[in-house]
């Protein structure tokens, strides 16, 4: 939508309204005016934290990455539950109505969006994590390592997190694990690891998904970690790496082609990148997944006609989810032995598969056109 478009009468009616309503005796702004016509979310944004409004239309901010992180400053064994949803929830609240605005009002392209907004969420889910740690342990101490260390809570971020590829109010899938077997330290009481490490996963999802009077940050699903919902919440590596070996199955596969690690990098990220490797991407051409990706294609359009969703520009024929399946496909196939298609993000497979004569170019530039085309709708109608 152009910077420039005139809004319909009835839209401009609103926005002046709604404007007048927030600031009174102010002179008009026409942006303010448009963002709040065309985003229910944005006024009621600007009505529980007006004072944004100054920011929100500054030049100078308008395209900075170099975002604070929720608890910049903070000691956080000092923040309770009740300062901390309040601090991540406003903090969401803000930088979403940032993104409603590029969006809405200066035309930004839609794959700097989604990973700005990706971006974002990560600086969330790493704070609350952060934040669920350091909670634990004041009571409970924490697994160390040789050297004294404390050993973190790893998060993987799936989907189009994983991707850096988030929708404006996607929820967000997450599997959690932790590197050593080794009880806590310096607590009032010892505790196993995964005693401790499931207190911290806990923490960290009741921050993030929990509805307050603030709102929620995200809805967070854990259902693709290993077992599924009756598995347990979080797991050392090594149990991860017995179940992918013996128990993974093709569509695990496929979901962790965007499995991508959230947070500051640490001693351990690569050991554990390192042990998925071997389950997501075989060393050779995979033609035996094949038909397991005929099968989950044909569950994908027998769920879409259950479900009735004609003309769904995610689900629908045509939509996201095709253009999504056929890079996916084609990298469980090749990417065991092509390893530029090993990656979380959807348009460089796209120009890679490219590159290495897996797909015209003309083909892969019409997925990537009309999956951004389908990305921008998306996206425009979460905003509205």
């Amino acid at each position: 939508m152009s910077n420039k478009m005139q809004l319909p009468i009835q839209l401009q009616k609103l926005g002046s309204t709604r404007f007048a309503q927030l600031y009174p005796q102010q002179p008009i702004q026409e942006e303010v005016v448009k963002l709040c016509a065309l985003s229910d979310f944005a006024f009621r944004s600007l009505e529980s934290q007006p004072q944004l409004k100054d920011w929100l239309i500054n030049p100078d901010e308008q395209f900075s990455r170099d975002v604070p992180a929720p608890f910049d400053g903070l000691d956080l064994q000092q923040v309770d539950e009740n300062q901390c949803n309040k601090i991540l929830r406003q903090y969401r609240e803000k930088y979403w109505l940032k993104v409603a605005y590029l969006d809405l009002c200066c035309d930004n392209p839609i794959s700097d969006s989604i990973k700005y907004i990706s971006l974002l969420a990560d600086m969330l889910i790493n704070s609350a994590n952060r934040w669920a740690h350091a909670q634990t342990a004041k009571t409970a101490g924490e697994p160390l390592d040789e050297q004294g260390n404390s050993l973190p809570l790893m998060v993987l971020g799936m989907g189009k997190l994983g991707g850096h590829e988030l929708n404006y109010s996607s929820d967000i899938d997450l599997i959690f694990a932790y590197p050593r077997n080794v009880p806590t330290q310096g607590g009032r009481k010892r505790i196993e690891a995964q005693v401790f490490y499931t207190k911290v996963a806990q923490k960290l999802i009741n921050a993030l998904n929990q509805v307050t009077g603030d709102g929620q940050v995200f809805r967070v699903d854990m259902r693709l970690r290993p077992f599924g919902e009756s598995g347990p919440l979080v797991m050392s590596f090594h149990a991860i790496e017995d179940y992918y070996q013996e128990q993974g199955r093709d569509w695990e596969r496929y979901a962790m082609l965007k499995g991508r690690l959230i947070g500051t990098p640490n001693q351990y990220w690569d050991e554990f990148i390192q042990l998925l490797k071997p389950f997501v991407y075989r060393r050779y051409i995979d033609f035996s997944v094949i038909e397991s990706l005929r099968k989950m294609k044909l569950m994908i359009a027998q769920e879409v006609r259950r479900k009735r969703l004609t003309n769904n520009i995610k689900l629908g024929a045509g939509g996201i989810r095709e253009v999504e399946f056929i890079v996916q496909a084609l990298q469980m196939v090749r990417g065991g032995r092509e390893a530029n298609l090993q990656t979380q993000s959807l348009l460089y497979a796209l120009e890679q598969l490219t590159l290495n004569q897996a797909m015209d170019e003309q083909e892969a530039n019409e997925l990537k056109r009309n999956y951004l085309h389908l990305r921008k709708v998306e996206q425009y109608l979460q905003i509205f």
